[in-house]
Parts: structure tokens; C-alpha cells; sequence
């Protein structure tokens, strides 16, 4: 018991109460602990990923592919979901073809890179991948199904 409480437990009941809540409230404080220790406590203003790439919305995607600036949009989800409908000017790299060498559909390693994938999964990947590759200026901005701007249905080709 705490020092100044004079509390007398008269049963085993009481008793009981008392320990369960301690217990309680320490868990809670072990868990906040945790939390904090782990780093599952996010700074909300830093949006990047452990490898430096930087996590945008939809949205701010948008903006940037509207602002005119050159920009190089990344699908990297399978062939059949790509003809199924992508963003307007989207190249096609399947997460799965991104290994070690760097994709030959991307030569300028300082161009702005905008990734996405169906659900965000993949495009996470995908980004840390070509961030590790060398690539300064990567951006994944989820998935498909975040993105109400409107797609297009024209089949990849081969290039």
C-alpha cells in the first residue's frame, strides 16, 4: 500500500480490489513505457520512412503531379492490375522486378519518384528498395485505392 494510506482491508475481497487495480495501473504505465522506448510514439510532422523516403497522401501526390514539375509515377503493382486502370502516365515496374539493379525505366537517380501500389503495401516496399538503390527524391503515396483523380485503362507496352 501506498504511504499515507491507512486503508485497513478488511477482507480478502477488499484486498483483492486494491491489488487488481495497482496491477492495472502499472500495466498501463509499462505499456506507455514501451510504447515511448520502441518508437511506436510518431513525430507527426516527419513523414518519412526509416530508409528517408518520404510518405505522402494522395492528395499531396496530386498536387505534384498537377504542379508541372517533372515527376515520374511509379506503378508498381502486377501487369494485369496495371491494365485493369492506373494513374494517367504511370510507368509500370512490378514490385517483384525491383531487385538490385536499378530498373531501366528510371536513368535519372535525382528525379522525383512517385510510388504507389494497390493498398500501400507494396509501394513501401517498392520505395525503400529504390531508396537503397540511390535514388534521392522517392515518395510513396500508397495505393490505388486512395486515389479519387481519376485513372485510365490503356495497356502497359513494352518500351
Amino acid at each position: 500500500m501506498m504511504e499515507g494510506e491507512v486503508k485497513e482491508l478488511k477482507n480478502r475481497k477488499d484486498y483483492n480490489r486494491y491489488y487488481k487495480k495497482r496491477n492495472v495501473l502499472l500495466a498501463g504505465i509499462m505499456s506507455a513505457l514501451l510504447l515511448v522506448g520502441c518508437g511506436a510514439v510518431k513525430n507527426e510532422t516527419d513523414n518519412s520512412t526509416s530508409e528517408g523516403v518520404q510518405k505522402l497522401t494522395a492528395q499531396q501526390a496530386y498536387e505534384k503531379i498537377e504542379s508541372g514539375d517533372p515527376v515520374v509515377i511509379v506503378d508498381v503493382r502486377t501487369k494485369e492490375e496495371y491494365n485493369a486502370g492506373h494513374i494517367k502516365d504511370a510507368i509500370l515496374i512490378p514490385n517483384e522486378e525491383i531487385k538490385d539493379e536499378k530498373p531501366e525505366l528510371l536513368p535519372v537517380e535525382d528525379a522525383e519518384i512517385l510510388v504507389y501500389c494497390r493498398s500501400g503495401n507494396r509501394s513501401a516496399q517498392a520505395a525503400e528498395k529504390l531508396k537503397k538503390m540511390g535514388y534521392s527524391k522517392v515518395y510513396d503515396f500508397g495505393g490505388i485505392n486512395d486515389w479519387t483523380y481519376g485513372t485510365v485503362d490503356t495497356p502497359w507496352e513494352e518500351k
